[in-house]
């Protein structure tokens, strides 16, 4: 309690709304979870415009779209079902929607944006119906785990990435960079400091590091000078985007297969978002089902619609709320804190702007470190779990992709059940998923 009152707020409140107590937390644990959370997740404020941009969406617009979708998705999440997630545009969703279907098919961004909507307004009335939240839970346990242990490794490739510490190359994929250069320099410091203190059990070890690492990055010229700090946004420049959304082409038989397309992705990025991180916070009940699924289902769907009518791509609950969760973040209270920053956001870009990829690097590698702990949590003795598990894990950071991995644990998992004896075991909504998902990579192929 003394821990509540020293923030200064008022604890009936906040306890009666976020049940602080009954999860194991308090306000001060919460504000530092909602920051980390923040913190790796604010670079998604300057990507997405960069990206949308490219199918000829103004970037102020698409600044300003991108933090409304967050604090509608985001809010939403926190009240409606108290969990510490935080949603933005999804990456990936944002590439398909600008590379492929404006750029590569040739449709308006106004058409796609109206193609999300309808996503949405599907996903909502799937989301207060039981059968998108029946879709989530029939999830057999070892694929929870697969998907969590993968979006960990996932969340890692990212970071290294980012910093420039693994790099691309024709021969071989993929490298080590220049460890030695500004970037990665900046990032390996970063994550020798940030795992000390993690170690130490420091509070705030994540946000500790990615300050100290954004710090450092002055002496080596990777942070940018501050030019500023204050820029206020303009509703001229919103409204290049705000409700531009085209229905004309919604129902064009020619556009169904990117609006499932859309549809697929994101149900199961959301999903295997939700179980990954539900995993590493331990909602999950003793039948790995996750409670208010659809509560927090219904939260992704109003991100997404709001979303596009703001005008970005899809909305969608965001990896790195697992930064947060391994601060401690518990409840909605964390989500509140992280739409405020976002808020603040809007009006201290220049501020913001300054944090590098590179900083933030480190806390994704150690994030992902943790969720790989969950495939401790597999039946090593039983391989018709251990492989589906392993194929999912292992397919999303080298296809860059968690549906791609989520699918070919669904195609493997029932097979191998099947073909050795236990098909019975297997719920008939996982066969289904699978025949989809074949179907989906041959749309893929062919299409």
């Amino acid at each position: 309690m003394s821990e509540i009152v020293t923030t200064g707020a008022n604890p009936g409140f906040l306890e009666r709304v976020f049940k602080l107590r009954e999860n194991k937390t308090n306000v001060r644990t919460e504000i530092l979870a909602g920051f980390t959370t923040f913190m790796t997740m604010a670079y998604i404020i300057f990507v997405n415009p960069t990206i949308l941009s490219d199918a000829g969406m103004p970037f102020g617009g698409v600044f300003i779209a991108t933090i409304a979708g967050i604090l509608l998705g985001t809010l939403c999440m926190a009240f409606l079902t108290n969990y510490p997630f935080a949603l933005a545009p999804g990456m990936g969703l944002n590439a398909f929607f600008a590379y492929t279907v404006v750029i590569g098919m040739g449709v308006s961004w106004q058409v796609a944006l109206g193609l999300i909507f309808a996503e949405g307004i599907i996903f909502i009335i799937l989301s207060v119906t039981p059968v998108r939240e029946m879709i989530v839970n029939s999830i057999p346990l070892a694929l929870k785990t697969g998907i969590a242990a993968g979006i960990g490794l996932f969340i890692a490739f990212i970071g290294l990435t980012n910093a420039g510490i693994v790099v691309a190359d024709p021969a071989t994929l993929v490298k080590m960079g220049d460890i030695f250069s500004g970037t990665a320099l900046v990032a390996v410091v970063g994550l020798i400091v940030t795992g000390i203190l993690y170690s130490l059990k420091i509070k705030g070890a994540l946000l500790w590091g990615i300050i100290l690492a954004t710090l450092f990055g002055w002496v080596n010229g990777v942070t940018p000078p501050l030019d500023g700090v204050v820029a206020l946004p303009t509703m001229a420049e919103w409204s290049g985007v705000l409700g531009q959304l085209d229905f004309t082409a919604v129902f064009n038989i020619g556009l169904l297969g990117v609006l499932l397309a859309f549809l697929f992705v994101d149900l199961f990025d959301t999903a295997g978002t939700l179980v990954g991180v539900s995993h590493q916070a331990g909602y999950l009940d003793e039948k790995g089902k996750l409670p208010r699924a659809n509560r927090a289902l219904l939260a992704d769907a109003i991100g997404t619609t709001g979303g596009a009518v703001f005008g970005t791509s899809t909305v969608t609950t965001y990896v790195e709320s697992a930064a947060g969760v391994a601060e401690g973040g518990r409840t909605g209270l964390t989500g509140v804190v992280v739409s405020i920053l976002f808020l603040l956001a809007l009006f201290f870009k220049p501020l913001v702007g300054i944090v590098p990829a590179a900083a933030t690097a480190p806390a994704l590698v150690i994030v992902g470190t943790m969720m790989m702990a969950n495939i401790t949590k597999l039946d090593w003795k039983d391989f018709t779990e251990v492989l589906p598990a392993f194929v999912a894990m292992i397919a999303m950071p080298l296809t860059y992709s968690i549906s791609n991995g989520i699918a070919l644990g669904f195609i493997i998992y029932p097979l191998v059940k099947l073909f050795t004896g236990q098909g019975k075991k297997v719920h008939w909504l996982v066969y289904l998923l699978g025949i989809l998902f074949i179907a989906y990579f041959v749309w893929q192929t062919t299409g």
